[in-house]
């Protein structure tokens, strides 16, 4: 008798390990970023991408169950900290985040110390990573966009004297701004205007005029959707219409609430996601996006989304297991992160030790109300 029950005890232990082994990997990822305020298009995009991947994830037989936080940040740094600090508490082992540069250094600075692994879909200054070997990007960072905006402008001949219009108070556009002019100056291309605001500028007509008095016929634009939006209101109201060249940051004018989008026709960006391309990956989506949200998805959803599978590939890598706490993770996690190639919407990807990104960009430009490849 006691070897018959010596033998079941063993046969429910070996079904209980292997119940174990078949049992998916539960991954609790949280995602920090602006849902409401002046930024809330970024940080909704982020979220919406991330879930999207998130529920996709959750369909298939991986190995893999997400379960995705999510917190408000408003795109202020200190509440930012705060939401840290609550999906810290609800168990999260990795971030993705936090959607805009303020933020993210700040949380980026508290992670370090704390050893949590951080992914951020589009947080794209330098000062993100700085001294954090625990901060990786999906975005490009502002430097590789100054540098790629140049060298697009110049190898298809979009303008012979540029204008540049920046915020001297943001260290994402200056830091943009900066690699612009090296590389324009390498280049030989002509600057005739600079011109520049804060975040508390309202009126562009000055900026908007040194421009068109100094005969500049294409203006680069190394700011976010809001400010362009009212450059582009300050040109029309002149009769002003050169080309207008931005970068990731102006995606989601389309979609700006009580802006004219028929006076961003013809308006050009750098971004690595275009929402018409054909591939199987974009087409499907593109079709849950806009069945769920009722709009085409920009760059930054596209980069949610590619965030989300990149953790889980890291994770897997890591040998990440469920309830594994973030700080026991962390070292893994950057190690896997330099190993793994992504085959994401926003590219192929592959990661640096100091956690920047290496993939292609994407000019594209606005036509018929719509983003289109520039050379569709």
């Amino acid at each position: 008798m006691k070897k018959v029950f010596a033998v079941m005890l063993a046969l429910c232990l070996l079904l209980a390990c292997v119940s174990a082994m078949a049992e998916d990997v539960t991954l609790k990822i949280a995602h920090i970023g602006p849902q409401t305020g002046g930024a809330a298009v970024y940080g909704l995009a982020t979220y919406r991408g991330a879930q999207i991947a998130a529920d996709e994830i959750n369909a298939q037989d991986n190995g893999f169950t997400i379960e995705l936080l999510n917190e408000d940040d408003t795109h202020d740094a200190e509440k930012a900290v705060n939401a840290y600090n609550s999906v810290m508490e609800k168990g999260a082992q990795m971030i993705v985040g936090t959607t805009t540069t303020a933020p993210c250094i700040a949380v980026g600075a508290k992670a370090y110390e704390e050893r949590v692994f951080m992914l951020t879909p589009s947080a794209s200054s330098t000062d993100v990573t700085a001294d954090k070997d625990n901060v990786y990007q999906v975005c490009f960072t502002d430097p590789n966009q100054g540098s790629a905006s140049a060298a697009v402008i110049n190898e298809k001949k979009l303008g012979t004297k540029i204008a540049v219009i920046y915020n001297n108070a943001d260290a994402y556009s200056t830091g943009i701004y900066q690699t612009f002019v090296q590389k324009a100056g390498e280049l030989g291309m002509e600057i005739v205007s600079t011109t520049t605001f804060t975040d508390e500028t309202t009126d562009f007509s000055v900026q908007v005029a040194d421009a068109q008095k100094n005969g500049a016929d294409l203006v680069f634009l190394p700011i976010y959707y809001t400010p362009a939006s009212q450059i582009l209101i300050a040109a029309n109201s002149i009769g002003y219409a050169p080309t207008f060249f931005g970068v990731d940051g102006m995606d989601g004018i389309l979609t700006m609430e009580g802006f004219d989008a028929k006076l961003a026709e013809g308006v050009m960006l750098l971004t690595p996601f275009v929402a018409d391309a054909t591939d199987e990956a974009t087409v499907s989506f593109v079709t849950k996006y806009q069945e769920l949200y009722n709009e085409v998805p920009n760059q930054f959803a596209a980069d949610g989304y590619d965030c989300v599978y990149a953790l889980v590939a890291a994770a897997e890598k890591a040998g990440v297991q469920t309830g594994e706490a973030a700080e026991d993770i962390c070292d893994r996690m950057i190690e896997a992160m330099q190993q793994i190639t992504v085959d994401g919407l926003t590219g192929t990807m592959t990661w640096s030790a100091n956690g920047e990104v290496d993939k292609v960009p994407t000019a594209m430009i606005i036509r018929d109300g719509a983003y289109v490849g520039l050379d569709n």
